[in-house]
């Protein structure tokens, strides 16, 4: 796990405070810290040669199902989803 300790102090009394929240957050980019643990959220174990050519046989199988549907008109899609 990684563990980084990113410190900002004022440059002075009368500094406001968006100034040093800014300076954080330009520090915290460019340690790349938020891109590490963004890719890491995301990771997924490696699937085997077989089970990624029989996810596309099932996908490839899908998606002729849904083209045959909309050429013989039986296709409603789906409404968009609100966020």
């Amino acid at each position: 796990m990684l563990l980084m300790s990113i410190s900002v102090t004022r440059k002075d009394e009368k500094e406001a405070n968006e100034n040093v929240v800014r300076r954080f957050n330009r520090r915290v980019l460019q340690s790349g810290v938020v891109a590490t643990v963004k890719s890491r959220q995301r990771f997924a174990k490696p699937l085997s040669k077989v089970e990624r050519r029989r996810k596309a046989i099932i996908r490839r199988r899908r998606n002729d199902e849904k083209t045959l549907q909309i050429k013989l008109g039986n296709f409603t899609p789906r409404a968009p989803r609100q966020q």
